[in-house]
Formats: C-alpha cells, sequence, structure tokens
C-alpha cells in the first residue's frame, strides 16, 4: 500500500502554534519509518484550509483517484480539511475505497463505520474551531475600531507604530500637511499650484513618487487628519493626535464645494483677476499683449474711460503697500512675547468655560452609548443609525476642538491678535520672494472691497491694518513700552 505524505502550514495568524512544515515532515517521516510504509510522494502547501480550492490538495485527490496511491499520511486531519467540501471528498473517497486508510501520529483512524463517524467529528471540529475563532477575530477588531485604533495603512502624514499597533504623527511631513490644508482654505490656490509647489520642495507619497493633483485631492478629503476615519462605511473616532482641526477640514471640504474652480486662475494664469472691480462696478480681465499682462476693464456695466494697466505696475503698488504694512521684526517678537504672558493668565479663567464643554462631551458620549444599544436592540435601522453616529461623533469632535481652541487662545482676541502679528511678519517675505498667488492671498488678508481707479490700486484696510497702513507705527511702540496696565489691551484694539 502506498501513501501521500501530505503537510500543510497556513500563514494565518490562528495557526502560528502548528508545527511548521518542516516539522510536520520530520514527525510523519519518523512515522513511516517505524511502521514501515511506502511514500508514494511527499506534498507541502502553505495555504489556508478554511475554504476550498487547495492546488496541491485537490491534485493528491486526483492522483489518489488514478491509483498512484492508496492512503494518506498528514500530521492531523485538520491539515487536510478544514471546511466541509474538503472534509466531505475525503470521506466520501473513503466509503468508495479510492481512499483505503488515513494515519495520523496525533489521531487514531480505522475504515470502519466507527473510525469514519469519528473522522466526521474531527473534520466538524476543525470546522466549528475555525467559524468560532473568525466570529472572535471580527468581534474583538469590531472592538478595536469602537476604541478608535485605525485598522489599515496609515495615510501619509503618519507612520504605522506596529509594536505598540497605534498610528503616530509623521514629524517630517505633517507639517506640510499642515500647510496643505491652510494654503487650499484660502480659497486662492488650486490643486495644480499645490502639486506644483510641494514636488517643487520634494514632498513625496509614502513610495517616494511625485504628487499629483488627484493624490493632493485625496489628501484634503480625508477625515482622517482631524481624528474621523470611516471602515466599512461607518465613522469611527480615532485615539491618534489628529494634525488638523476640524474647523480647517470642514472649511477646506467648504472650499471645495462651492468654487467652481479655483480663484485667480484661468488657462492664462492670470492671477488677479477676481480681485479687484473697476471704478465703474465692472470685473477687471486680463490678456497678454507682446509679452506683458495687461489688466482692464470689462466694460459690461456701460462706457468706461479706465485705462489698461500691466501687471508690473501693480505688482509696484502692492509692494508698495506691504513696506507700509510692515512693522519691525523687533516689535512683532516683544508683542508675541507679551501675548504669551496674556495667554497664560487667560487660560488661568477660562477652566470654567473648559468645564462646561467636558459637560456637554459626556451628554455627547451618552447618547452614542445610547444609539448604539437602540442599534443593537434593533430599534433603529442600518443607515438611521450610521447617519445619526456621523452627526454625534462630528459634534463631539467640534466640542474637543472647542476645548483646544480655549486653552490656546483663552479668549477672544488672543488668537486673532497673534495671527495678525504672524501674518505682518510674512509682509517682507511674501514682497521679497512671493509668486503672485501668494501676494494676491496677502492682499485679500488686509484688505476688501478692491478697486482699481485710475490705474491705481483703491482698497478698504480690513481692522488691526487700519493703524498700521496710516504711518501709525509710533503708537504701537509707544503701546508696547508704556508700564500701563491697559497699554496692551490698546494695542489688541488695533485688530
Amino acid at each position: 500500500m502506498k501513501y501521500f505524505l501530505y503537510a500543510r502550514k497556513s500563514t494565518d495568524e490562528e495557526e502560528r502554534q502548528v508545527l511548521s512544515i518542516e516539522a510536520q515532515l520530520a514527525e510523519l517521516k519518523e512515522l513511516a519509518a517505524k511502521e514501515k510504509l511506502e511514500i508514494a510522494d511527499s506534498l507541502c502547501e502553505s495555504k489556508t484550509a478554511k475554504e476550498p480550492g487547495r492546488k496541491i490538495f485537490g491534485e493528491m485527490l486526483a492522483r489518489i483517484e488514478k491509483g498512484e496511491a492508496d492512503g494518506i499520511l498528514a500530521w492531523h486531519p485538520d491539515r487536510l480539511a478544514r471546511n466541509s467540501v474538503d472534509g466531505g471528498k475525503i470521506i466520501y473517497m473513503v466509503d468508495i475505497g479510492q481512499i483505503k486508510t488515513l494515519k495520523f501520529p496525533t489521531f487514531w483512524f480505522e475504515n470502519t463505520p466507527q473510525g469514519k463517524f469519528m473522522l466526521n467529528i474531527a473534520f466538524g471540529q476543525s470546522k466549528y474551531y475555525v467559524d468560532n475563532l473568525s466570529e472572535n477575530v471580527k468581534r474583538g477588531f469590531r472592538q478595536k475600531l469602537r476604541r478608535g485604533e485605525y485598522p489599515n495603512k496609515a495615510p501619509i502624514g503618519y507612520l504605522n507604530d506596529r509594536t505598540a499597533k497605534t498610528v503616530l504623527i509623521d514629524p517630517l511631513r505633517a507639517k506640510l500637511i499642515i500647510k496643505m490644508f491652510e494654503l487650499y482654505s484660502s480659497g486662492e490656490f488650486s490643486l495644480k499650484y499645490l502639486k506644483d509647489k510641494f514636488n517643487e520642495i520634494g514632498f513625496t507619497s509614502k513610495r517616494g513618487r511625485n504628487m499629483t493633483s488627484s493624490m493632493i485631492l485625496q489628501i484634503l478629503s480625508n477625515p482622517f487628519y482631524c481624528g474621523v476615519f470611516k471602515f466599512n462605511g461607518e465613522i469611527y473616532q480615532g485615539k491618534y493626535e489628529p494634525i488638523i482641526s476640524k474647523k480647517l477640514f470642514d472649511g477646506v471640504q467648504a472650499v471645495m464645494k462651492e468654487r467652481g474652480r479655483p480663484l485667480g486662475q484661468d488657462k492664462h494664469d492670470y492671477a488677479f483677476t477676481g480681485l479687484m472691480k473697476c471704478k465703474c462696478g465692472a470685473c477687471i480681465t486680463a490678456e497678454r499683449q507682446k509679452g506683458h499682462i495687461y489688466y482692464r476693464c470689462t466694460k459690461k456695466m456701460g462706457i468706461c474711460d479706465e485705462k489698461y494697466i500691466r501687471e508690473e505696475n501693480l505688482l509696484e503698488q502692492f509692494h508698495g503697500l506691504f513696506q507700509k504694512a510692515s512693522l519691525p521684526d523687533d516689535w512683532i517678537d516683544n508683542m508675541l512675547a507679551k501675548l504669551n504672558e496674556e495667554e497664560k493668565s487667560a487660560i488661568k479663567s477660562s477652566s470654567s468655560l473648559i468645564d462646561e464643554v467636558k459637560t456637554q462631551i459626556t451628554a455627547t458620549e451618552s447618547k452614542l452609548d445610547k444609539l448604539l444599544d437602540d442599534r443593537l436592540e434593533g430599534l433603529l435601522d442600518k443607515d438611521d443609525y450610521l447617519r445619526k453616529k456621523e452627526q454625534l461623533i462630528n459634534q463631539k469632535i467640534d466640542l474637543e476642538d472647542k476645548i483646544q481652541s480655549i486653552r490656546q487662545t483663552g479668549n477672544n482676541w488672543l488668537e486673532p491678535m497673534r495671527e495678525f502679528l504672524f501674518a505682518n511678519k510674512q509682509t517682507k517675505k511674501v514682497a521679497n520672494g512671493g509668486d503672485n498667488l501668494e501676494i494676491r492671498a496677502f492682499i485679500k488678508k488686509i484688505g476688501s472691497n478692491f478697486i482699481l481707479q485710475g490705474k491705481k490700486f483703491e482698497f478698504k484696510p480690513k481692522n488691526g491694518w487700519n493703524s498700521v497702513l496710516k504711518n501709525e507705527k509710533r503708537n504701537w511702540l509707544r503701546d508696547l513700552e508704556s508700564n500701563q496696565d491697559n497699554s496692551f489691551q490698546r494695542a489688541a484694539s488695533y485688530h
């Protein structure tokens, strides 16, 4: 009687404790030598037996049907089958005499009604083990999702910590991700512009590929960066640290939804169209003539005598504005230091407000728990459950962002003041090295109601920039050096 020696090892996690193929072969060969069994061939396979379709196993049964062997030598019945199809096939071949015997070092078998009954039980136990293990794995997986553990490969800007099985911020890319969101949220920069800029500075995917517009869009559309992820259509709040706030993410989505095309971007890349209007109320258009870009009135409101203006002349006026809007760096640094002191004092007085928000968060968490109970009890269908769950999680994240904002700003004027000073510090950088789109974005930051009249660019300065643009820098310095208690508050009132 000839035997096929069959050894199988699955790569599935649940079979890690099973002997390796090499160990199985050693045990089986020792048994064959001990019982003087004739081995027709040794067959090895690394594949799960949860479902039918194993190639080598199928070839082995086909060869038995051809009469090349009469029996199978394996470590245990579960090496042969963990599903009802393969198990039933072996038992049927035993019934019709194609398989005359089966031998296992760890299991007794005789080709008798009792032996086949015990074999059937062994195959059934193997299938039950797999089915039960699968349910346990799924249940554990669902629990991990509820704990906010992300189950997949982290997107660019994050790293997978395989040891702790968590997600960490990638310090090399996170700051650039933040900048990408901030630039796009301004509504001034297209996907193509961001793609070109980030490729220029060497920002690549995890595989080292250059950015494409679709990759930029995928990043900007992914809620993962504000602490939320979706899995199988259901939303979960992640336990990892968000890179951006939900407010910034929502702002980016609003820009995507509302604009048909990026402002300041058309097929000729005229950066300042859409920024200003003519004195007559009509829009300003642009055209290229003899290598120069000219801006002019569209005259759609009627006859207008406004003249063309070259882009170079317009840029000169912008640079002049930057000089007026520029405070000395040492002033800004001193004011920022004072801001930090004010912030520490404001944070102490904000604890009661934080406690109030925490109470709202606890109430939201209770609603999430009740929502899950209603779903489990069949009181809610799946669509209603997912929709309400998403609303509550977004509400909770908004509240957590509010706490973070309170801790960072202290009150409503600190952060706007800080943004004003940082923006002011950027004026020299934009004036000296900024491209037209960056200049456009900064112009919109310091003013509104942009008009072109008599080849002169006019606008209404926003609060805070009024004093600077009117050359009242002496007042800023006086306030900064004053020892009066209200000095810094007066400086803040310029914003």
